[in-house]
């Protein structure tokens, strides 16, 4: 017993450190360990583009698409949004086609027009070879699509012609393509000398250099009809992120700071009043081992709202759902443990034995029905919407963190009092429901 006790002392210290952690760093404003909160509780506003996949070859569109997310969120960061949420997803169109898109959630923008003017137009670039056709007395000048665009670019800069001041030449744009991007370029360049390798901005040529050599190293200059200031721009823009794919603004929505405050205090009272509730059934029907159910809750509650601080965990109105439900499933196991514990009991079993039987008979319906509820919220994550998947990541947590509370938790705190033998108020305090002992 008295290791058990030494054991309970401890679960007991590292629940009240993790609940004066969550309540600290709650309070301090400048923590950095405040909850994060999704748009549905702190509000913010959504923006949904579609990514125009159809210039791009089926192999390399998930690069693009990655590519794709990783510009839009150094742009976003640029402009200083809070915790800013870039992710990408795909989404059945009305021709049955899928469609993918770039949601972007910018948490405490408010402002719609200002959400799309902080996001901006970034530009599309990549490079085509012209080709010429004869059809009939006229010659056709098209532009092929090399696959060499934005998503290799690493950087750009401003220079001016050389041997000439700022004020008198005209202005360039060094482009500076990654390791990948450069060997692209190299082989472009080395197989198409002579040929016109066309510079397109948004669609529209902007350069129609010859290719005189094969050009390594990975630079390539844009000399357009630019004054100083739209060259500024341009490598401005350029190194805010070259977008990959064409996009286009598909839907906004926006949620007030009220809505969300409406929405936290909502499930925080729900969460208050179940537990509340579920913890007075337990000590009303199972006595002693309800109140060391309710103590065990109240850790597992501490752990996963610690967890939830310091993975981190954005929270959502469905996240705070998840975890009310988990709080269903320990509560649960610690029902099936109890039952199989005054079952022994009512056989002549002694107060410790009854709970080391009760446990191990329990052991396997906890394991089935904690395993399926996992399995449950894997799949609700993977094909679920962020919204779902805000769900089920808490509601998956919850349920391992349940695990633990119900059969470790619950098991050491009981072993830690009961005594051997079941005589005098033990027979009361073990005993359950309606029943007098």
């Amino acid at each position: 017993m008295t290791r058990f006790r030494v054991f309970a002392l401890i679960a007991l210290l590292i629940g009240g450190a993790l609940a004066y952690f969550v309540w600290s760093t709650q309070a301090n404003p400048a923590s950095p360990y405040r909850f994060k909160l999704g748009l549905d509780l702190a509000g913010g506003t959504e923006l949904v583009y579609k990514a125009d996949m159809s210039q791009t070859p089926p192999e390399e569109q998930g690069g693009a698409l990655s590519a794709l997310q990783g510009v839009i969120e150094r742009r976003v960061n640029l402009f200083g949004v809070a915790e800013p949420l870039v992710q990408t997803s795909q989404a059945s169109a009305l021709s049955g086609q899928t469609e993918d898109r770039l949601i972007v959630d910018l948490p405490g923008v408010t402002d719609v027009k200002a959400a799309v003017a902080a996001l901006g137009e970034t530009p599309t670039l990549d490079f085509r070879l012209a080709t010429t056709t004869k059809v009939g007395t006229t010659t056709q000048t098209t532009f092929i699509p090399t696959g060499l665009t934005g998503r290799y670019l690493s950087g750009a800069s401003l220079q001016f012609g050389s041997g000439a001041t700022a004020g008198l030449a005209s202005p360039e744009v060094l482009l500076n393509f990654n390791s990948e991007g450069a060997k692209l370029f190299e082989k472009i360049t080395s197989e198409n000398v002579g040929q016109t390798l066309a510079i397109f901005l948004d669609g529209q040529p902007i350069s129609t250099p010859v290719i005189q050599e094969a050009i390594p190293g990975g630079q390539a200059t844009i000399t357009g009809n630019f004054t100083p200031t739209e060259a500024r721009d341009l490598v401005q823009n350029l190194n805010f992120g070259a977008l990959p794919v064409p996009i286009s603004l598909e839907s906004t929505s926006s949620i007030g700071p009220t809505l969300g405050a409406v929405a936290i205090t909502a499930g925080v009272i729900a969460g208050l009043v179940g537990f509340a509730i579920v913890a007075l059934f337990m000590i009303a029907w199972y006595r002693l081992p309800g109140l060391v159910a309710a103590v065990a809750l109240a850790e597992y509650l501490a752990f996963m709202l610690a967890a939830i601080k310091l993975i981190p965990i954005t929270l959502t109105a469905s996240g705070i759902a998840g975890l009310i439900i988990s709080v269903g499933m320990a509560v649960d196991a610690n029902v099936l443990i109890f039952e199989r514990t005054k079952e022994e009991l009512r056989a002549g079993k002694g107060p410790r034995e009854a709970v080391h039987i009760g446990f191990g008979r329990a052991w396997t319906a906890i394991r089935d029905g904690h395993f399926t509820m996992l399995i449950s919220g894997v799949i609700l994550f993977w094909l679920g919407t962020s919204l779902v998947q805000g769900f089920a990541l808490v509601f998956v947590l919850g349920v391992l963190a349940s695990f633990v509370s119900a059969v470790s938790l619950s098991r050491i705190f009981l072993l830690a009092l009961v005594p051997e033998e079941r005589s005098g108020a033990w027979r009361f305090l073990l005993g359950s429901g309606f029943r007098k002992n």
